[in-house]
């Protein structure tokens, strides 16, 4: 199955614009294949280490998946009420995105489209 996933960068050391991207991807997918998503989709060279957290905030860290890159999507979401998935990506620079997945339920992949994909990017 395949869901939508709204991509922000919230914080970053050099961040001068908006930069929002939309991608689909299967549930089966890890958080590892969701950072090189998140590489492709930005344009970022995946030269620095990254975690995912889930929490009430950008500094709430009381989920962190790091160690876990493995996990799928599936086994990410729901996530608890009140919690929202960050990505963070090279630690010095604190690139921080919020990743809000979509309303819309999972929907079959369709035939001769390579996901992930990007379907919408806005700065």
């Amino acid at each position: 199955m395949i869901i939508t996933l709204k991509i922000e960068c919230i914080f970053g050391r050099y961040l001068e614009e908006e930069c929002i991207r939309v991608i689909e991807i299967p549930t089966d997918a890890t958080l590892c294949d969701l950072h090189l998503a998140i590489q492709h989709a930005i344009d970022f060279d995946d030269d620095h280490l990254f975690e995912f957290y889930a929490g009430k905030h950008i500094k709430d860290k009381r989920n962190t998946f790091y160690e876990n890159d493995d996990l799928t999507l599936d086994e990410v979401y729901p996530l608890q009420k009140g919690l929202k998935l960050y990505y963070l990506f090279d630690f010095g620079d604190s690139w921080t995105f919020k990743i809000t997945k979509s309303r819309k339920r999972p929907v079959p992949p369709v035939a001769g489209i390579k996901y992930p994909r990007v379907v919408q990017a806005g700065r």
